[in-house]
């Protein structure tokens, strides 16, 4: 059944299921690099790329492909995805500022450090 499906995904062309696959790995990985990271930046590698991957689902999922709606203009996924990076963006940047403040006080950017700053 499986490789029925992944044939189906090699063979046929490129629609809105391979974005999905696509996001889907791109997910995994960001959850990955967020679980394993000791470092604060390789942390936010991760953060960086679930935001890529729900970006990658909205255009996806608001393609004209899935539409039925004549009415629309269909930049729903877009608009939606122009929020994410200006989520990335304004969290990259805020992050960036924590992260080196918490460096230029303990010299290290090591995640288990962080349990000096309780209180």
């Amino acid at each position: 059944m499986q490789n029925l499906i992944l044939a189906n995904l090699l063979t046929e062309p490129i629609g809105v299921a391979h974005y999905v696959v696509v996001s889907a790995f791109m997910f995994t990985c960001g959850v990955l690099c967020m679980a394993t990271k000791r470092n604060v930046l390789g942390v936010l590698m991760g953060v960086e790329l679930v935001l890529n991957a729900a970006s990658i689902n909205l255009i996806a999922f608001g393609s004209p492909f899935l539409r039925n709606d004549a009415n629309s203009l269909g930049l729903d996924g877009q608009l939606m995805t122009l929020f994410v990076i200006v989520l990335a963006a304004a969290e990259a940047a805020v992050a960036l500022a924590i992260a080196l403040n918490f460096y230029n006080n303990h010299d290290s950017i090591d995640v288990d450090r962080a349990d000096e700053l309780l209180g």
